[in-house]
């Protein structure tokens, strides 16, 4: 079978630790063929949805990693699947993505996630349709609210609803002679939603990466342990990985969300989870797949590929 990857471009992909790389391996390795494209490669002309698409041959190094073909046009219905991977930010050039990938299925082709579950979940404000696993949550852009939140929460995180990787998250304390000025310039003086929720201890723990595939969770999580000083256990912002098997908690959570979830046309989801409480549903380029398989043999690629071919067939 045929597999396109829509992905950002190829030498900024680091191989070695990249999620996107180890799933197209491992559908190499089951004999399929991929292909790569950015957004910009996609295109509708009133006969259909088409995309210039390149043939990838992957090499075991690391750094130099692949072999590109010869670049042509196809229509997305031409491949087994699709598999929307381009990283935020979420922009309109994103949704417009979505746009012409919807139109691809209406033609008939399979894409993954489906674009509309991808522009339905906000990845910070999906946690709304499981409240009974969130902690105290404001979502909201009146500087009043916000700050009464805190006056009664006393510590708490406050970050954009568009953000990833830990961009532009602050804790804040009831007493911090900065708040004012975080909330202006997290909200951009009232013109930007934001998201506060009640500092959650178990940070110290690690922010739970929980990964679904095709409803179902891998049984290992990753945790993302803060480094000194730092209150974000992102990865980006260095802080430390270490691979766990779920606890009851996450099992729980995976339980209940990842049906939910897949029903909707989600085959790939990230949650993340603090101590008992779910933080983030992340759908548009969920990682974690390599830092897992390398600490506790879990071929978590592999099992991606085998459920992609399951749904294919």
């Amino acid at each position: 079978m045929d597999f396109a990857f829509i992905l950002d471009p190829l030498p900024s992909l680091k191989a070695y630790k990249d999620s996107s790389v180890a799933m197209m391996r491992a559908l190499v390795a089951r004999g399929h063929c991929v292909y790569a494209l950015e957004p910009a490669d996609i295109f509708w002309d009133g006969d259909g949805t088409r995309a210039r698409v390149v043939p990838l041959t992957l090499l075991p190094d690391s750094y130099d990693w692949y072999d590109a073909g010869t670049a042509e046009d196809r229509a997305l219905t031409t491949f087994a699947a699709t598999l929307m991977r381009k990283d935020p930010p979420f922009d309109m050039e994103y949704v417009y993505a979505t746009y012409l990938l919807e139109a691809a299925e209406r033609e008939g082709a399979r894409v993954f996630n489906r674009p509309r579950a991808i522009r339905d979940h906000n990845e910070k404000m999906a946690i709304a349709r499981f409240p009974q696993f969130v902690a105290p949550t404001l979502v909201a852009r009146d500087a009043g609210r916000i700050n009464a939140f805190i006056d009664r929460h006393r510590d708490v995180i406050l970050k954009p609803l568009d953000g990833m990787g830990g961009a532009s998250v602050f804790r804040i304390r009831e007493d911090d002679p900065n708040r004012n000025v975080i909330i202006e310039t997290v909200s951009r003086d009232g013109d930007r939603t934001v998201m506060a929720q009640r500092f959650i201890p178990e940070i110290a723990d690690g922010d739970k990466r929980v990964l679904l595939i095709a409803g179902k969770a891998v049984p290992y999580a990753l945790a993302r342990i803060p480094k000194a000083g730092e209150t974000r256990g992102n990865l980006a912002v260095g802080g430390r990985g270490e691979a766990r098997p779920l606890t009851p908690a996450e099992q729980a959570i995976a339980a209940t969300v990842g049906p939910a979830l897949w029903a909707e046309g989600l085959l790939l989801v990230g949650l993340d989870v603090i101590g008992s409480c779910l933080t983030e549903v992340n759908v548009t380029s969920p990682t974690c797949f390599v830092e897992i398989a390398e600490q506790t043999g879990f071929d978590v690629a592999g099992t991606f590929a085998a459920a992609l071919e399951e749904i294919c067939r």
